[in-house]
């Protein structure tokens, strides 16, 4: 059973996630519209076109490389917050990764950690905020303690996607406190977070490439 990831599994979660996004793109946008700009899906397929669009080009041979050429295009090609916040994840993450071949799972963990610190410094987000943090952090915390567990990345990353999901939820009842749906106060309560959301489909789609490539 392979430990860790590599460029090749890497690429494959970025092209799940590409796909999951292009198809949930109507359903992202249904959120977003609720609460904020009615863009996040569009913005967020967009993005990820770009993205996969350079990959098939020609998968970079380091972890960084990759990472970051991620979190670049996203930056240069979407929209809104969503751009700025997810290329700032991948650039943290390939900055923490560095110039290797593949990740152990000790080092995706903290490379992963590393992209959500980035979220943080960017977006100022705490938990509760109804942003993509309140799905993106549990998703960290669980792959950090089925890796320091010894599981294997399978099952690590499955439970990362399912308290991603369980976080994604959670935001629902929550009244916004960042962003353009913190303007509509208590009238943001009741609508599940868009951010969140993706966020899910982010780990949806890591615990999948991992799940094939073991």
């Amino acid at each position: 059973m392979m430990a860790g990831v590599d460029t090749a599994t890497l690429s494959d979660w970025i092209h799940r996630f590409r796909d999951a996004v292009v198809e949930n793109k109507d359903r992202l946008t249904e959120l977003d519209s609720a609460i904020g700009d009615a863009d996040h899906g569009s913005n967020m397929a967009r993005g990820m076109d770009a993205v996969v669009a350079k990959l098939d080009a020609g998968v970079p041979a380091t972890v960084d490389e990759l990472l970051k050429s991620v979190g670049m295009t996203l930056v240069s090609s979407v929209g809104g917050a969503s751009g700025p916040l997810y290329g700032t994840f991948f650039l943290r993450m390939g900055m923490d990764a560095g110039a290797v071949a593949s990740l152990d799972d000790a080092a995706l963990a903290k490379a992963l950690r590393a992209g959500l610190d980035g979220i943080v410094a960017r977006g100022k987000a705490e938990a509760g905020d109804k942003t993509m943090f309140d799905a993106m952090s549990p998703a960290v915390d669980a792959l950090d303690v089925g890796v320091a567990r010894g599981a294997d990345l399978a099952a690590a990353t499955a439970a990362a996607a399912t308290a991603a999901a369980a976080g994604r939820d959670a935001t629902v009842p929550l009244v916004a406190r960042k962003g353009r749906a913190s303007y509509l106060g208590e009238r943001s309560a009741g609508h599940l977070d868009p951010g969140a959301a993706s966020t899910a489909l982010l780990f949806d789609a890591l615990a999948a490439a991992v799940a094939d490539a073991t």
